[in-house]
């Protein structure tokens, strides 16, 4: 029988952070690929990473909006100086 995830994905809010989402979403990938979950965990931490891929896209989407309007509206490449 296979072991329960010692986190089980139920917590369906957004998340607090862009950082918190991803560490999340890497825990629950790991816990997935680990291959110990039963099928209905498996379907609930998918559902979940699908619902913190799209929180984090926004977040990243939002972010370059912001970059997009401090650059006149032109993203540019990023290079180190």
């Amino acid at each position: 029988m296979p072991k329960a995830s010692p986190t089980p994905p139920t917590d369906k809010t957004d998340p607090v952070s862009y950082e918190a989402a991803l560490k999340e979403l890497e825990t629950l990938v790991a816990d997935m690929e680990a291959g110990q979950l039963p099928l209905a965990q498996l379907l609930i931490g998918y559902q979940r990473g699908a619902e913190l891929l799209t929180y984090c896209r926004a977040q990243l989407d939002a972010v370059e909006q912001q970059i997009k309007v401090l650059d006149n509206g032109a993203l540019k490449p990023w290079t180190p100086t």
